[in-house]
């Protein structure tokens, strides 16, 4: 289904995402369109294994090791230098990419079955609340998209946290459901 430019809407520890192959132009451009998602907003990435981030970063920011080491696989969105190549659709044109790696079973099965990054922005039009269970996605996309994989109602009440780095400091980018201050990593 993602090989062929299908849009899947799937379950995560924090809410419903909406995968989609991120090496895709038309795959992407479908999912800004279901979204109605503005094209200078970044589309975050899940990765089912870290050894796959090299293929998406030019870099690991130093301050970043203890989160991951803590945080991942969890609900915490690190944003990294992209590499050079990333579609500008995925990277809002910004140069940067939010990834993450969601320890959610339906989440890491898609991912492995994939092979590779698949994108995670939520499931719903751009600036409405994110789907919490597949019935909730149904409810905002309907037949816009491909597949939804029920993985039930998500736990969490909050999407990701994101977390950015500008000359070896940390500064939150949006609160979620991993909390912390950036000043005390």
């Amino acid at each position: 289904m993602l090989a062929g430019g299908g849009v899947v809407a799937f379950p995560t520890e924090t809410c419903y995402g909406l995968a989609v192959d991120p090496f895709n132009d038309r795959a992407l451009q479908r999912l800004y369109q279901v979204k109605h998602r503005p094209a200078d907003k970044p589309v975050l990435l899940l990765i089912h294994d870290l050894a796959l981030l090299d293929s998406l970063v030019t870099a690991v920011p130093g301050a970043y090791a203890p989160l991951i080491a803590r945080y991942w696989p969890g609900p915490l969105t690190l944003i990294f230098p992209a590499r050079p190549g990333l579609p500008s659709l995925l990277t809002g044109g910004t140069g940067t990419i939010g990834v993450r790696i969601s320890p959610h079973p339906v989440a890491q099965a898609l991912g492995r079955a994939f092979g590779r990054a698949i994108t995670a922005t939520s499931a719903n039009l751009s600036d409405q609340q994110p789907a919490r269970s597949a019935a909730e996605v149904r409810a905002a996309l309907g037949a816009t998209i491909d597949l939804i994989l029920d993985g039930g109602r998500t736990p969490a009440d909050r999407c990701s946290t994101i977390i950015g780095e500008r000359d070896g400091k940390l500064r939150l980018v949006r609160a979620g459901a991993v909390v912390i201050d950036p000043a005390a990593v």
